[in-house]
């Protein structure tokens, strides 16, 4: 019997190549599909004063490729983020950025009015404010005295 001595940096370097390469090998198939990039954009939602605010990040996606509905109570942010024609694939060293369609929804709640909902887009961050209805508000109420 042969005693092997026990080196945890070696497995652990072992381990880290296996599952880079199956990351890599998993990653290549996603290239050569068209949904390549099925992306969500990340949101902040807060209140800021009477109103509760979404902000989206989506860089590089044109104001004509975003859209904004709401039905039924629910919001939906959708469009599409367009991959730049100038850059071959063949000629590419790294290709990260995701590309491709986006949605996302968002029920609203009862306290907002949204016939009153609006959006700005600045800096690739979209952001929708959503008024909340006059009834909704905090108010104060008087103490009445006899």
């Amino acid at each position: 019997m042969s005693l092997v001595r026990f080196d945890p940096f070696r497995d652990l370097a072992n381990m880290q190549s296996r599952l880079s390469r199956a990351l890599s090998e998993a990653h290549e198939g996603w290239q050569d599909s068209d949904t390549y990039g099925a992306w969500v954009p990340p949101v902040e939602i807060f209140e800021s004063g009477d109103d509760l605010v979404i902000r989206a990040e989506i860089p590089g996606v044109e104001k004509e490729d975003i859209e904004i509905n709401v039905e039924n109570g629910t919001l939906v942010l959708s469009g599409e983020r367009k991959r730049h024609t100038d850059i071959k694939e063949d000629n590419a060293y790294r290709l990260e950025r995701v590309y491709g369609s986006f949605n996302r929804s968002f029920r609203l709640p009862t306290t907002v009015d949204a016939a009153r909902i609006a959006a700005t887009y600045k800096q690739g961050v979209l952001e929708i404010t959503l008024p909340k209805l006059e009834e909704a508000k905090p108010r104060k109420v008087e103490i009445q005295v006899h």
